[in-house]
């Protein structure tokens, strides 16, 4: 049985965990649990050394993608956020290839041309995901943006949080079928309503798995799908591989799926 690529996000194992190890720690973790991606991300950043996390990042055979919470475009703004060319040489030297943002505050005065020559002239590729904001985790402004990106061909593709919709009242389908096709990049999210009525992500259950395969269906085949819910125990390598193996087979028939 064909497997595909699993990323981890080092957010799920808890923002103080991993700022009191370092996220350079889980590297090897993530080896042997089978990933083919790590996702570092910025904001639990402690003072790793870029050169020494890219080495050993390519030491473990892994890929990198750097996550950062920076708005692609302000509010009031036309040019694209004057963080986004050094969050690219930033992600640059820590190996990344990817580089993920949200969308931010997109609007038809946008400079996209602006934002188009300033891609092709790095080897990073940018990511934009759908957030839990309004104005940058609901259907209709993605889709504005990515329509855009279209026709001018710009080296942009979609991160599809398969949660995060839930926090705007947005349909997860209806944004697979629509946004489907400009997406090269799942974050995979269980979600749950507190009792005091917050919204909070969770491991998936074997229901959510068969709306995930659906929802994966509207997209490339066999694309690389992201662990970013809570990975908690006394054995993280163990429970790692057991989440990568069950999100490696996604996109077969449920039949040749388990659930953890």
């Amino acid at each position: 049985m064909n497997t595909f690529p699993v990323s981890i996000s080092l957010s799920s194992y808890g923002a103080d965990l991993v700022r009191e190890r370092g996220q350079a720690s889980f590297i090897e973790l993530l080896a042997k649990a089978g990933a083919t991606r790590i996702e570092l991300r910025e904001e639990l950043l402690t003072g790793e050394d870029p050169a020494s996390f890219s080495q050993a990042v390519q030491q473990h055979d892994l890929e990198c993608l750097y996550s950062s919470p920076m708005e692609l475009w302000d509010a009031g703004q036309s040019r694209p956020n004057p963080q986004l060319l050094p969050t690219l040489q930033r992600a640059q030297a820590f190996g990344a290839k990817w580089l993920k943002v949200s969308l931010g505050y997109f609007t038809e005065h946008c400079d996209m041309r602006q934002l188009a020559a300033c891609l092709e002239q790095q080897s990073v590729r940018l990511l934009v995901e759908n957030d839990q904001t309004s104005q940058g985790g609901r259907i209709e402004p993605m889709q504005r943006f990515f329509d855009s990106v279209e026709q001018l061909q710009a080296p942009v593709s979609m991160t599809f949080d398969i949660g995060n919709w839930q926090w705007q009242d947005q349909s997860a389908s209806t944004a697979a079928r629509l946004l489907g096709r400009h997406v090269t990049y799942v974050h995979c999210k269980g979600v749950a309503r507190r009792p005091d009525g917050k919204l909070i992500a969770t491991p998936p259950t074997a229901t959510d798995l068969q709306s995930w395969q659906q929802l994966m269906g509207h997209m490339p085949h066999g694309l690389p799908r992201a662990v970013e819910y809570p990975l908690q125990g006394n054995d993280l390598t163990w429970l790692t591989r057991q989440h990568v193996q069950v999100l490696s087979r996604l996109s077969h028939t449920q039949q040749e799926l388990s659930y953890v």
